[in-house]
This record gives structure tokens, C-alpha cells and sequence, in this order.
């Protein structure tokens, strides 16, 4: 399984950037059926708040709902997750709250690769981070 963190979506709908590109092949990929990913309802509401600050909120929300049905089901964040981001939050040093709490919803999942373009998660033990360049979305669409 492969879980997204919001970065991969922010970049895929965003302006020119040297990862918007791979991030729209991986999520291309994803609607084509030829991998499977997934993400958690968190990571929907961060996107739309997010790009509700470059479009109104209903267009926001319109493309927020779109991802939710393409990488559905998503991943329950439940309070076992919590409990398990509360400890690595306050346990490694530059990952916030909301990015242990997804980190451990995907360790828990067994994800595969955990595809991010937030380097700071690196910092997770067992975590299988995968940065979303060229080279990295190359590797999971093989």
C-alpha cells in the first residue's frame, strides 16, 4: 500500500514546481488503476484548507472530494494512531503533530512507501519515505 501525505496533492494542483509534474504522473498512475494509493481524511481537509487560499472555497472543496474518491478508502485514523503520533511527535525533532499522527496511521497500515515531499519525516524510524521526484514516482510506477 502507498500512502500519500498532502504535499503530493498541493503540488499535483499547483503552480509550476519541479515536483508538480511527477506528483500529477503518480496520481495519473492511481486513476488509471495501474497502483493503488491511498490517504486519510486529515490529509483531504489539510489539501482543501490549503488550496482554498488560491481558490474559492467551493472550487477547493470540489477538488478535495475528487481526490478523497480517487484514493478511497482511506486510511481510519482511530486513537491507537494517535497515541502512536503523540509519542513520535514528542519524540523526533522536527515533525509536527499533524505529521506523526499520518506517519503512524501509515506505519500501522504497512504501508510500502509513504510518499512525501516533506523531508522531515525521515526522521521516523521504519518509516519507507518516498520523496515525489522524478526518480521516486520512476521507482513506484515500475
Amino acid at each position: 500500500m502507498i500512502v500519500l501525505d498532502t504535499t503530493v496533492l498541493v503540488y499535483a494542483k499547483g503552480a509550476d514546481h519541479p515536483l508538480r509534474d511527477p506528483c500529477r504522473d503518480l496520481l495519473a498512475a492511481v486513476a488509471e488503476g495501474r497502483i493503488a494509493a491511498t490517504t486519510t481524511v486529515e490529509v483531504i481537509q489539510e489539501f482543501a484548507h490549503v488550496r482554498a487560499r488560491r481558490q474559492s472555497p467551493s472550487e477547493a472543496a470540489a477538488r478535495a472530494r475528487d481526490y478523497a474518491e480517487l484514493l478511497s478508502p482511506l486510511l481510519v485514523v482511530d486513537r491507537e494512531q494517535l497515541d502512536r503520533g503523540l509519542v513520535l511527535f514528542g519524540s523526533t525533532s522536527g515533525v509536527g503533530a499533524f505529521d506523526a499522527v499520518l506517519a503512524a496511521t501509515a506505519l500501522d497500515a504497512g504501508a510500502a512507501a509513504f510518499v512525501s515531499a516533506d523531508r522531515a519525516f525521515a526522521a521516523i524510524s521504519g518509516l519507507p519515505l518516498l520523496i515525489p521526484d522524478e526518480a521516486g514516482v520512476e521507482r513506484l510506477l515500475r
